[in-house]
C-alpha cells in the first residue's frame, strides 16, 4: 500500500534504537525525510547510516536528550516544518513507588508527559496551517493495565494521554491527528534491562524470566520494532485522517479485555 506520505518530513524522538528506530525505518521506507534523535552519537550515526543505505531516504541526526529544551530547539531547527511527529522517550526504571523522591517524580513526569506536550505545542500550529499533521505518542500498555514498579512511567503517560485527548478533537478539522500506540512486551534493550532486574529480584536467570514473560503472551512471542513501526507509519499516512484521539494497544493479546 502506498501510504501517501512520500516527501513528508518527520521527527522521530529517541529513535536510535528500539521502537523509535522501528518507526524511523518505516517512515523512511514510505518515502519520508526523517530526523532521528538519541543520546549516543555513535548509535545515532549508525542508525542514520543504516536507514540511508536501506531506504535511500534523507536522514538528519540530532544528538541529545529530547527532554532538554536546547535539543528540542535543535530538532525544530533541523526540521522546522514537520508533517509527522513521533513522541518517544525513555521511561523511569523499575522501582517501588516508595523509593521515588520528589526529584525522581518530577523527572519522570518531565520525560513522559511534559516533553511530548512541549513538542506538540511547537509543531501543531504549522500543521494546522498546512492542513496536514500526524502526531503519535509512544506510551505503554501500562496506561491500561498496571505493571508493578512502573507506576511513575504509567502515571506520566496516562497524564499525557488525557491531556492530548481534548487537543486531538480541537485540531481534527485541519487534518491533524493525534493518537497513541501502547506497546506491550517488545524485544528491545529496554525490556532486556527489565528482564535483568526481574531476574535478580526473583533469583532466576534472565533466560527463565524471558521465557516466562514470552509464554504469558497469547501470541507466544515478543513484539518486534519493525511491526511496531509499520503501525506507526500507517497512522502517519494519508489514509489515517479519520483516526484521532485513539489508543492502539499492540501487545500480542496480553491485555485480557474485550473492550
Amino acid at each position: 500500500m502506498d501510504l501517501g506520505i512520500s516527501g513528508r518530513k518527520a521527527i522521530v524522538c529517541a529513535s536510535s534504537k528500539g521502537l523509535g528506530r522501528g518507526c524511523a525505518f518505516a517512515l523512511a521506507e514510505a518515502g519520508c525525510e526523517v530526523t532521528i534523535n538519541g543520546r549516543n552519537a555513535d548509535l545515532v550515526g549508525k542508525t542514520a547510516s543504516e536507514i540511508r543505505a536501506s531506504t535511500g531516504a534523507i536522514v538528519f541526526e540530532v544528538v541529545g536528550d529530547v527532554s532538554d529544551p536546547s535539543i528540542q530547539d535543535a530538532l525544530l531547527k533541523t526540521c522546522p516544518e514537520p508533517d509527522i511527529l513521533i513522541n518517544n522517550n525513555g521511561g523511569p526504571p523499575l522501582k517501588d513507588f516508595r523509593a521515588l523522591d520528589r526529584a525522581a517524580l518530577i523527572g519522570g513526569v518531565t520525560q513522559n508527559m511534559v516533553t511530548p506536550i512541549e513538542l506538540v505545542q511547537r509543531v501543531i500550529d504549522g500543521m494546522i496551517a498546512r492542513r496536514f499533521g500526524r502526531i503519535i505518542n509512544i506510551t505503554s500498555s501500562s496506561v491500561l493495565t498496571p505493571i508493578s514498579g512502573l507506576d511513575l512511567s504509567s502515571g506520566a503517560r496516562a497524564g499525557l494521554t488525557a491531556f492530548l485527548s481534548g487537543v486531538a478533537r480541537d485540531v481534527a478539522h485541519a487534518n491533524v491527528t493525534i493518537n497513541s500506540i501502547l506497546p506491550g512486551i517488545f524485544d528491545t534493550d529496554r525490556i532486556k534491562s527489565n528482564f535483568s532486574v526481574a531476574a535478580a529480584r526473583l533469583n532466576q536467570t534472565e533466560e527463565q524470566v524471558r521465557m516466562d514473560r514470552t509464554n504469558s503472551v497469547p501470541a507466544k512471542r515478543l513484539g518486534t520494532a519493525d511491526e511496531f513501526g509499520k503501525l506507526a507509519a500507517f497512522l502517519s499516512s494519508a489514509h489515517a485522517g479519520y483516526i484521532t484521539g485513539q489508543n492502539f494497544l499492540i501487545d500480542g493479546g496480553a491485555f485480557r479485555g474485550t473492550f
